[in-house]
């Protein structure tokens, strides 16, 4: 199989849309790695330069020259007279140069003028083309048009425009070449199709049928090497300083013309057969969307379950698995993040745990979130105030968890903890999963927090902790997925408060209120990052601690400051 599904001297590629721009540099590249045959479609025709402008290459002075020649003939030269006789040169010019770079590289190329999208005129024109090359082993589809506009000004003559090249002509090809016949099947998709994009919902739909059509084809033709490449923005023609400025501003990358072709021809290397899909290139994160003066008020509502959140099973307490306090922030979190694209979290006050949820006979069927905007400047931030809430089969309200959540525009620098002391003392010999589920003092939680490696050092002021935690599935995330926030790193954060306590005192706790938390940035996970759990104040009942989340350069990830938790009865904590 391997030997068959490289790309080798015999190979012929059919590339629609691929004499022009970046199909076309695609193309090249993939002639230079391996020259072998490529048929490229295209709906320009090549004509005859005339002779008046073959000496003006640069775009300024051909427009000019066009336009002196249209006045010498006694014309009054409109712009669309001048665009469309450059147009066609241009186009010209540029298929030509295709074909010349692909034969530079030692490969044969012919162009052939059809639009995808009529049949009779493809079937007929590959036949005859065949014919002269040989049977067919690779399609390349990279046709396609642009239509943007926002949804509710598109037209179906819009939509057709961007759809058909896409969807009809991949099945055109396929009438017109024997898909038992091929040995690759490359499907130029877009990030726009995964991701979304504002103004582009034909082509989000037409590229999205060309994903899911790359994994039924896979599935019904196994010997074909088929991916579906879901490309993000290149940095070519198309994509002007001003745009780049735009993009750069969203966080959106731009894929260098180099890097992106040889991508292409690493694709097709027979180790990655099994990939039906890629995407390449940044999400299309949307731009930030007016704020508005009113203050707005959202209900969502989730049904949650234990089958659903397969990690609850590695918090229970007392018997029964509870939702981590981190989670459920992580849902206010996410939920106002979702409300504004754009604004990021910073910063939660006040977060209390009210009445915690737990999953056996008292959980409620369904849970509400409750998000109330208090204040909001547009492009700087907005703040909530929010609440978890259940109704029980009575009609009473049960309040779990509330937080005033703070998204932010842009997000400020990361600070530098100062006090930061990695020092190893050896006090704490105990490590890794000897934390855990080992003895009545030892933390309760299961495989998913099971992420603190070492106690570096520790004093009645304070504690280091080295942390690493190990990414654990979507499936067993469930519906509180890892997204800037990750609750699951903050609950293993906490932990070393637990340690403290029964280091000093043989005593254990649970989260009772955060006083203030900031995050900066997103904490890594697979890789080391470091806990100080730093002491204010500690009663019979409860222990104040800071929490600062860094790394090894003193950089601050995220920092939690007056934390409260409550001395927890052993007794309680164990009871089956």
């Amino acid at each position: 199989m391997t030997a068959i599904l490289q790309v080798n001297r015999s190979s012929v590629f059919v590339v629609s849309g691929g004499a022009k721009g970046i199909t076309a540099q695609c193309t090249i590249k993939l002639a230079q790695n391996q020259p072998c045959t490529f048929i490229l479609l295209g709906r320009s025709e090549i004509t005859t330069e005339p002779e008046y402008t073959r000496d003006f290459l640069e775009d300024a002075a051909l427009k000019k020259r066009i336009m002196e020649n249209l006045i010498s003939q006694g014309e009054k030269p409109t712009p669309m007279m001048v665009q469309k006789i450059f147009n066609e040169i241009n186009s010209s010019r540029e298929i030509k140069k295709t074909l010349v770079a692909i034969e530079e590289a030692g490969a044969k190329a012919e162009y052939i003028s059809v639009d995808v999208t009529d049949t009779m005129a493809l079937q007929d024109k590959l036949n005859n083309t065949a014919q002269k090359f040989g049977q067919v082993t690779g399609i390349i589809h990279g046709a396609g048009n642009l239509a943007d506009k926002l949804i509710e000004k598109k037209t179906s003559e819009d939509f057709e425009k961007v759809y058909t090249p896409k969807v009809q002509g991949l099945q055109n090809l396929l009438n017109c070449i024997n898909p038992q016949q091929l040995q690759h099947l490359v499907l130029f998709s877009s990030v726009t199709g995964f991701y979304g994009n504002i103004g582009q919902s034909d082509y989000a739909i037409a590229n999205e049928i060309l994903n899911k059509s790359a994994h039924k084809i896979k599935q019904n033709y196994p010997q074909c090497h088929v991916v579906a490449i879901n490309w993000g923005a290149w940095d070519s023609g198309m994509v002007t300083p001003q745009l780049k400025k735009a993009f750069a501003e969203r966080g959106i990358g731009i894929i260098p013309v180099g890097t992106g072709t040889q991508m292409l021809v690493n694709e097709l290397h027979p180790a990655y057969q099994n990939n039906s899909q890629v995407v390449i290139g940044s999400p299309m994160k949307l731009p930030p969307i007016p704020l508005g003066s009113e203050l707005r008020s959202y209900r969502i509502k989730r049904r949650m379950t234990l089958a659903e959140n397969p990690f609850l099973h590695d918090h229970t307490i007392a018997g029964s698995p509870v939702l981590p306090a981190t989670c459920a922030k992580s849902w206010m979190v996410n939920g106002c993040e979702e409300i504004y694209p754009g604004y990021r979290y910073f910063s939660c006050q006040d977060f209390k745990v009210l009445k915690g949820i737990t999953f056996n006979s008292t959980l409620a069927h369904e849970h509400i979130l409750e998000i109330q905007e208090v204040s909001k400047s547009d492009g700087e931030f907005v703040e909530f105030q929010t609440k978890i809430l259940s109704k029980t089969p009575e009609g009473r309200t049960h309040y779990h968890f509330s937080s005033l959540i703070k998204l932010v525009k842009n997000m400020p620098e990361a600070p530098i903890y100062q006090s930061m002391d990695l020092r190893e003392d050896n006090i704490v010999t105990t490590t890794g999963k000897g934390f855990y589920q080992n003895g009545d003092l030892s933390l309760f939680h299961g495989p998913a927090f099971q992420e603190i490696s070492r106690i570096l050092n520790i004093s009645p002021e304070k504690l280091t902790a080295e942390c690493c935690w190990q990414e654990i599935t979507a499936q067993q995330q469930g519906q509180f997925p890892v997204k800037w926030h990750n609750p699951y790193i903050i609950d293993v954060s906490t932990q070393t408060l637990w340690l403290w306590l029964n280091h000093f005192y043989q005593e254990v706790c649970l989260p009772g209120q955060l006083t203030y938390c900031e995050q900066y940035l997103a904490v890594p996970f697979n890789i080391p990052f470091y806990v100080s759990c730093e002491m204010i104040a500690k009663t019979d009942t409860g222990a104040t601690v800071n929490f600062i989340i860094h790394s090894r350069e003193r950089k601050i990830y995220s920092r939690i400051l007056g934390a409260k938790a409550v001395i927890w009865p052993m007794k309680m904590l164990n009871k089956k």
